[in-house]
């Protein structure tokens, strides 16, 4: 009897310190909302670490406190005793992809090898870092399926969208891809079929894609940058054995 009275006592606390915690993080999310209402909050978790709060918006991690009386930006938490970057890791977990959900059909599809793994690159055509990773690191990487979506960035790059569409409406547009992004030869392509740069646009807003070129595994992880490929081959090996 005795026993059990502890039992429900410790599932009555649990439950309590529970809902205490998601009214803490709900009042910090109502705080940082209504301090920048041009941002959308997308998570406040509480950590184990000195009170901080931690608040994922925009793509990326900030702390605070219950108080809101300050804000950490674009700094790391690390655990002491693991070394663990924990801002690294949950902003990997927060930023994970459902690959199996990404609409394919709506990029360029090349198989290198056998094909059997699995990579998805936003590329703008006229980014000089997706032409450094298509030239100096994927040319090294086989065994591969890589499948591209255009995502021409107005902003740096005017002529992106123009291009985009040239190399998507290209009777072999495979070939017209490599042409461009390897050789630096557009195809003559009128560029009037149906071309998905708007819907491609709204999947890189909807999954926190800001610049090119950025590169999704078949695990959800992602990857900034033209990075050596090495590391895209570990993040590849990685993410087959899942």
């Amino acid at each position: 009897m005795i026993k059990n009275i502890f039992s429900i006592a410790t599932i009555v606390v649990m439950a309590t310190l529970s809902t205490l915690a998601m009214a803490d993080e709900a009042s910090v999310k109502k705080a940082i909302e209504a301090a920048y209402p041009k941002f959308k909050v997308d998570k406040v978790t509480k950590t184990p670490y000195a009170g901080l709060y931690e608040v994922f918006m925009g793509g990326q991690i900030i702390y605070t406190d219950e108080k809101l009386t300050f804000l950490i930006a674009e700094g790391r938490l690390v655990d002491p005793k693991t070394k663990k970057d924990i801002t690294g890791e949950r902003l990997e977990e927060l930023t994970r992809i459902d690959f199996n959900t990404l609409p394919l059909d709506q990029a360029i599809k090349v198989v290198k090898g056998n094909g059997s793994r699995k990579l998805v690159v936003f590329s703008d055509v006229d980014c000089p870092y997706c032409k450094r990773l298509e030239r100096n690191e994927l040319a090294n990487i086989t065994d591969v399926t890589v499948y591209t979506f255009l995502y021409p960035i107005d902003q740096l790059h005017p002529d992106a969208a123009n291009k985009s569409k040239l190399i998507w409406c290209a009777s072999n547009r495979v070939k017209a891809w490599e042409d461009w992004i390897l050789r630096d030869s557009l195809p003559s392509s009128s560029g009037n079929c149906e071309v998905p740069l708007e819907k491609v646009g709204q999947l890189a807003k909807k999954a926190g894609v800001t610049s090119t070129p950025t590169l999704i595994f078949a695990d959800g992880k992602r990857m900034l940058g033209a990075q050596p490929y090495k590391e895209i081959e570990r993040m590849l090996n990685a993410a087959s054995k899942k």
